[in-house]
């Protein structure tokens, strides 16, 4: 009787097969380093954007006053809160991740010429209030008509900047136009060595 061939792989073809797997799997994981914290930068900013246009969209919709109390902490992670203004309910809480925060990152452009839409000089993270004084540049009360205002009932415009912690270019920021309560989001961007805000 004629022996059947045994068939399959040998022992150094898988191992060569494998430790090519790796090398190629390692190389896969460094690319894709930048590109997630890119993301997470991304999905922090619009999750911040988020929650204004749903305060907004609460009080226009309910005729009622809700805020938004925002609050860098000492230790992470960085949080917003949508509260009801007549009852003190909250209504949401989100939480950034805890390598970003509402930071101003060394290197942003200052002065309120270079500042988005001319709001603060980027010296403060969260700069509501701007021009007026005995309010609350942390909060940000928004009307049944859909505007923003303080405390106080003033007109509320200010500027949010979210960012990773020594990394300028992941700094996004967000402004509000109180009489309005238009809201416009912004990405910082390197032009040729110097840094600018971009509408996004």
């Amino acid at each position: 009787m004629r022996q059947r061939r045994m068939r399959g792989f040998s022992l150094i073809e898988m191992m060569s097969v494998l430790g090519i797997v790796i090398i190629v799997s390692s190389i896969s994981v460094m690319t894709l380093q930048p590109e997630l914290k890119a993301s997470r930068v991304t999905n922090a900013y619009n999750t911040s954007l988020m929650v204004f246009r749903q305060a907004r969209d609460l009080a226009v919709a309910q005729r009622q006053v809700y805020y938004v109390n925002i609050q860098h902490n000492t230790t992470p992670p960085d949080t917003m809160q949508i509260v009801q203004g007549a009852t003190g309910t909250v209504v949401n809480t989100f939480q950034m991740p805890e390598d970003l925060g509402y930071i101003i990152v060394s290197g942003i452009p200052t002065g309120a010429a270079n500042a988005p839409d001319g709001f603060g000089a980027g010296a403060v993270a969260i700069d509501f209030d701007q021009g007026v004084s005995g309010g609350n540049k942390t909060v940000v009360y928004f009307q049944p008509d859909g505007s923003a205002q303080d405390v106080n009932g003033n007109i509320n415009n200010g500027v949010l900047y979210v960012a990773r912690t020594n990394d300028v270019y992941s700094s996004h920021a967000i402004t509000i136009w109180g009489a309005t309560g238009r809201l416009r989001g912004w990405r910082l961007v390197n032009n040729a060595g110097t840094p600018y805000w971009r509408q996004m």
